[in-house]
């Protein structure tokens, strides 16, 4: 059974940084992609940003390119993702995520996800 782990929410001023991780365990690490997906009070769940199994590869959502960077420590089976120049839109629960298989992109199993908050 996979279990996702969330840690590194808080409450930021705007123009902070925060540096969330996801730590992972159930399954070998190495060999599936990781997302991070956040939800913003009153609106759906959106991506925000994707590193392929060896970490070549980095996808982000337009709003966040340029100030969130998304990594991996396969050793550690864990996933992080530095957010820089925060702005209180910014402000959501964060999670990450992996598919059930490792040939899918379909982001089907979840963390609890941590809280992050942006003041003005």
């Amino acid at each position: 059974q996979v279990q996702l782990v969330e840690s590194g929410g808080g409450l930021v001023q705007t123009g902070g940084s925060l540096r969330l991780s996801c730590a992972a365990s159930g399954r070998t690490f190495s060999s599936y992609p990781m997302g991070w997906y956040r939800q913003r009070p009153g609106l759906e769940r959106e991506f925000v940003a994707r590193i392929s199994a060896s970490g070549g590869v980095r996808t982000y959502a337009d709003s966040v390119k340029g100030r969130f960077t998304i990594s991996r420590d396969n050793a550690k089976s864990t996933a992080y993702l530095q957010m820089n120049n925060l702005k209180p839109d910014d402000t959501a629960i964060y999670y990450c995520a992996v598919p059930k298989y490792s040939y899918s992109n379909i982001f089907d199993i979840w963390g609890q996800g941590t809280q992050v908050t942006v003041s003005s």
